[in-house]
C-alpha cells in the first residue's frame, strides 16, 4: 500500500486530463461497480481513442486495472488518488456554493478547473473558513451583506460558542 507521501507524488505527476479520467472512473465505478471505456468517453465527452490512450497511461503507472474491451477498475493506489481528487473538487464546489453563493452549475465547472491547480494547503484553509462561516454563532453573515464574510467583532474560533464546549457555571447555586 502506498504512503500518503507517495500518493501526493503520484497525484502531482498526473496531468489535469489524467486526474479527470481518474475522477470519472471513480464516479462511474460507484454507479456501476466498474467502468467501461465507452462510459468514460461519454462522461468526459471525448473520443474513444483518447480514452484508450489515457487508460494505457494510467495503467502503466499502476493507478487502474485495464485491458482492452474489459472492465476498468481502480487499483488501491488509484482509489486513494481518485478520492483525493474528488475531495478537492467537492471542497472547492462546497466553498463556491455555500460561502461565495455561486450558482451550482457554475461552481461545479469552476471547481473542476481549480481542483487541478489549487494546493492542498489552500483547500484546507477554504474548508476551515467554510466551516467557520457555517458554525459562527454571530449569525447573519452573508456574502450579500456587502462585507463578504468578515466578522468585524474579531470572532475567533476560541470565542465561538458553537465550536467550544459549554463551560459549566461553577458558581451556580452559591450565594
Amino acid at each position: 500500500m502506498a504512503t500518503d507521501n507517495e500518493l501526493m507524488m503520484k497525484s502531482k505527476e498526473l496531468s489535469a486530463s489524467q486526474e479527470d479520467y481518474l475522477e470519472a472512473i471513480f464516479h462511474i465505478s460507484i454507479e456501476k461497480q466498474a467502468a467501461r471505456a465507452k462510459d468514460i468517453a461519454s462522461r468526459l465527452d471525448v473520443r474513444a481513442s483518447s480514452v484508450t490512450s489515457a487508460l494505457r497511461a494510467l495503467s502503466s503507472i499502476g493507478l487502474i486495472n485495464y485491458a482492452p474491451y474489459d472492465l476498468i477498475t481502480l487499483t488501491a493506489s488509484g482509489l486513494a488518488v481518485a478520492r483525493e481528487i474528488v475531495g478537492r473538487h467537492e471542497a472547492l464546489n462546497d466553498f463556491l456554493i455555500n460561502v461565495l453563493g455561486i450558482d451550482s452549475v457554475e461552481a461545479d465547472l469552476a471547481a473542476c478547473k481549480m481542483e487541478h491547480t489549487v494546493p492542498k494547503s489552500v483547500i484546507d484553509r477554504l474548508i476551515n473558513y467554510a466551516d467557520y462561516v457555517k458554525l459562527c454563532p454571530r449569525g447573519g453573515i452573508t456574502w450579500e451583506s456587502g462585507f463578504g464574510y468578515y466578522c468585524k467583532t474579531g470572532c475567533a474560533q476560541r470565542q465561538c460558542e458553537r465550536l467550544r464546549p459549554i463551560e459549566k457555571d461553577t458558581n451556580a447555586g452559591v450565594d
